[in-house]
């Protein structure tokens, strides 16, 4: 299975507040993990400092060889 992850920069991109916001993404979601059942199916929306919807985590079957 896999583990991905998406986040849509959007607008922070451009001004310089992009890393700020995937650490701070990342921080948090990760720290949530261990309450989540991660297998094939599961998924959840990511929001950005400002309680946006940025992007999503899921989990995938894996395709074979990668």
């Amino acid at each position: 299975m896999k583990f991905l992850l998406e986040v849509d920069l959007g607008e922070t991109a451009s001004d310089g507040d992009a890393a700020r916001e995937v650490g701070r993404i990342l921080r948090y979601w990760g720290g949530n993990l261990h309450h989540c059942t991660l297998e094939p199916g599961a998924s959840q929306e990511l929001y950005d400092s400002e309680y946006r919807a940025v992007g999503r985590w899921s989990v995938v079957e894996s395709g074979g060889g990668s």
